[in-house]
């Protein structure tokens, strides 16, 4: 889903489009940056928390969503955290629904959300831009994809402290109607639940970059149902010893995000050994060209967060990630690659 003024062109119904530097259109100045990320995300994961961080992930979206009356706005889904944009109009529901979802994390999942509110026009006049376009999962969903580096740039910089919500005095438990995790972990069908993040080196083109991730993208598009996390036939509801008939799973895995792109490449697929093996190789040798950074963790089973809007049960959303450590896993490897990156030269 997206607003209307974020992007007029028609939304792309084939992923590699949206490689494709050129579709992507800038916000404008006055808009709004909202991101938010779980604190020390892979220690809760490494306890088995994995639901509460996806849920916590996710609040924002179903908060902002439900207290702006529309989810008619550009956001994106990152496992342990989420990103979105909003008009400058939208500024108090984004800041009290900001302020409410680190207060729900803290009281009722006991973590620590940060949370941060930053203007496009300050991401421009730091160098970067903030940038989308529209990816239709299929016909009733329709994702927002983020190009310009300005997410990138503005995460690093609430992580520095910089642009963060503080809590409010009396922060309100946020409407979270519609959020749910209804459903059991879903096994790998094909090897191992991939998630894999590539995101463009610093100085490299938009051109390039895309050509590296179309090339990445092709050997898991050549697999069975485009390496598609989710079985297609059928799958098992939470508490229930009943499978969900086959006409409504088609149509929970259609709606689900498991590719898109966020200032990089973000995936959650079901692969053989082999596949992966074969990307890894790809990208090994693009970081070792200073092209890209990087980070995939393997894992047995995916975890799915849904999002059904009040009164719009036709556009209901499915968030996916990996149940082992998913992205916040990732993250940390692709942080720990670029820094072996930085440190071999001095070894040798």
């Amino acid at each position: 889903m997206i607003n209307s003024r974020a992007g007029q062109r028609r939304a792309y119904d084939e992923f590699s489009l949206v490689l494709d530097p050129d579709v992507y259109e800038p916000l404008p100045d006055d808009w709004l940056i909202g991101i938010t990320d779980v604190v020390s995300s892979t220690a809760a994961i490494r306890s088995g928390r994995y639901e509460d961080v996806n849920y916590a992930g996710a609040s924002i979206i179903a908060a902002l969503g439900n207290a702006w009356g529309s989810f008619d706005f550009p956001f994106v889904f990152r496992g342990d955290g989420a990103a979105f944009a909003l008009p400058a109009k939208g500024i108090m529901a984004a800041t009290s629904a900001l302020r409410d979802v680190a207060g729900f994390a803290k009281a009722d999942l006991h973590l620590d959300l940060r949370v941060g509110l930053v203007a496009v026009s300050e991401v421009r006049t730091n160098g970067h831009d903030v940038k989308i376009a529209r990816y239709a999962a299929s016909e009733s969903a329709t994702y927002a994809m983020f190009a310009g580096g300005g997410l990138k740039w503005a995460e690093q910089q609430i992580k520095k402290g910089r642009f963060l919500v503080k809590p409010g005095r009396y922060a309100m438990k946020p409407d979270l109607t519609g959020l749910s995790c209804d459903w059991a972990p879903f096994p790998s069908q094909r090897g191992k639940i991939l998630s894999l993040l590539v995101e463009p080196g610093d100085h490299v083109r938009p051109e390039v970059f895309a050509a590296l991730a179309k090339r990445v993208l092709a050997v898991f598009d050549a697999a069975p149902r485009g390496s598609h996390p989710l079985s297609g036939i059928t799958a098992m509801a939470r508490g229930n010893a009943k499978h969900v008939d086959a006409q409504r799973w088609s149509e929970v895995a259609s709606n689900s995000d498991f590719r898109k792109f966020d200032d990089g490449l973000r995936l959650t697929l079901d692969c053989t050994e082999e596949e992966i093996d074969s990307v890894e190789a790809i990208l090994i040798a693009a970081r070792a060209r200073g092209e890209i950074d990087f980070g995939l963790h393997r894992q047995s089973h995916a975890l799915m967060t849904c999002l059904v809007p009040s009164g719009r049960p036709d556009s209901h959303l499915h968030f996916l990630d990996g149940m082992g450590g998913g992205y916040a896993k990732a993250a940390e490897m692709m942080e720990e690659g670029a820094l072996a990156e930085m440190v071999r030269p001095l070894a040798l």
